[in-house]
């Protein structure tokens, strides 16, 4: 697996190069084993290899599997060829794509087997292969905003994204692809199996008029309950309509302690970049349960 030839190269070049001599003071067995950190001198000698694109993938495959394999509405080479001209005069089938074409997210089986299905593909490649300095390689699904880049240096794709578009972020189904309901996307998430990795990352958009009435905030706390009893990982909400993000991108001064949850952390939505500030516009935002 190339991730894992890249990992181990990048572990072997800070172990011989660049020591951590203050931060193996405070690591459990660094001293005692007479190692540094980065030399695989800690109890603990994990390295993660990290997912991105989940939503993306499954969808692409739920596309192909779809359109190509069962309903046959358009052969490989025809969305191939559709791929390759970023869907320039292929305008109608890519709102076939979107559209009306099963999706991650909506608690429907025939996407939601695919993210399973990769999900286990992933897993099975990278678990457990050793590392250069005495460790194991695990898998996380936490790729904070690579997302964006990776997005950017990827072409159009066969669940209708044009080239250059971010990919969905964390195990987040592809940006407005959920319709049914945090529910449904809760549901799709609790499918792949969180507990064999080392961290996983939803994101959920609410609307700030959903929290106008005890009832709603009530609905929220058993809805973060459900998930984690479904061994969720992680889950984060960000609470701001698009159409105040959309005014703090033209009027970023009136905006200036806006901060919104990214990717795993937070940020001033000032300080992100405009594709990643787009991509957190184009989440779904939900406004009832």
């Amino acid at each position: 697996m190339t991730s894992v030839k890249g990992n181990n190269i990048i572990a072997r070049i800070f172990a011989d190069y660049i020591p951590v001599p203050f931060l193996s003071l405070i690591i459990d067995d660094c001293v005692s084993n007479g190692i540094d950190y980065n030399a695989g001198g800690a109890r603990y000698n994990t390295t993660y290899i990290q997912g991105v694109g989940l939503g993306s993938v499954t969808d692409s495959l739920t596309a192909l599997k779809y359109h190509v394999f069962d309903k046959k509405t358009i052969g490989m080479k025809g969305l191939c060829r559709a791929m390759e001209m970023d869907f320039k005069d292929f305008e109608e089938l890519q709102i076939e794509l979107i559209y009306n074409t099963p999706k991650y997210g909506n608690d429907e089986d025939y996407a939601d087997d695919q993210a399973k299905a990769v999900f286990e593909l992933f897993y099975d490649a990278a678990d457990g292969r050793s590392t250069t300095i005495g460790g194991t390689h695990r898998i996380n699904m936490l790729p904070t905003t690579s997302h964006v880049y990776f997005g950017s240096v990827t072409g159009a794709t066969p669940d209708g994204r044009t080239c250059g578009q971010p990919l969905s972020e964390g195990i987040s189904p592809f940006q407005g692809a959920d319709h049914k309901g945090p529910t449904a996307v809760l549901k799709s998430a609790a499918k792949i199996d969180h507990i064999r990795t080392g961290g996983t990352l939803l994101n959920q958009k609410f609307s700030p008029g959903f929290f106008e009435g005890e009832e709603s905030i009530k609905k929220i706390t058993y809805l973060i309950r459900t998930y984690f009893r479904m061994d969720g990982h992680h889950i984060q909400f960000n609470v701001v309509s698009a159409e105040t993000l959309r005014d703090a991108q033209k009027h970023p001064e009136k905006y200036r302690d806006l901060i919104v949850r990214v990717a795993g952390y937070s940020d001033y939505f000032n300080d992100l970049g405009e594709e990643l500030q787009n991509e957190i516009i184009r989440r779904t935002e939900h406004k009832a349960l």
